[in-house]
């Protein structure tokens, strides 16, 4: 599955990695595996009363925190952009919905301040950075 692949890469492999680029399934669906296990946990938890899994859920919460810029930073780097184009998000109201559209925006095709493409970085022999994972099967 293709969110787990994105979420190992991400948080395990890549875990304080400021440097290089993200291509946009990459990013998000790490962000969407972080969304499902953090709220998840913390949501279970508060239903089934069980102190423990609110309490894991609030931890992963916080372990995911670094993670989550450097995957941001490096998807700005995937456009082009420098990763302190993050802290916009700072701005109440207006600066989340611009950075929300800055991380949504493709990725140059060729190679920029910040590295070649994913793809030809892992193409390149590089050892730094794994190809993304096959789309899945079409379904008959």
């Amino acid at each position: 599955m293709q969110i787990i692949t994105y979420w190992k890469r991400a948080f395990l492999g890549n875990y304080a990695n400021f440097k290089g680029r993200d291509t946009r399934p990459e990013f998000w669906w790490f962000y969407l595996a972080n969304v499902i296990l953090g709220y998840g946990l913390i949501l279970i938890g508060s239903a089934a009363n069980i102190g423990i899994l609110s309490l894991i859920g609030s931890l992963y919460g916080l372990g995911a925190i670094v993670p989550g810029i450097a995957a941001g930073v490096r998807r700005l780097h995937d456009t082009g952009k420098s990763g302190w184009f993050l802290l916009i998000s700072l701005i109440p109201l207006v600066g989340a919905i611009v950075v929300i559209v800055l991380l949504a925006q493709a990725g140059t095709p060729e190679a920029n301040d910040y590295g070649p493409p994913t793809g030809a970085d892992a193409s390149g022999g590089s050892a730094s950075m794994t190809p993304p994972p096959p789309p899945p099967p079409p379904s008959a």
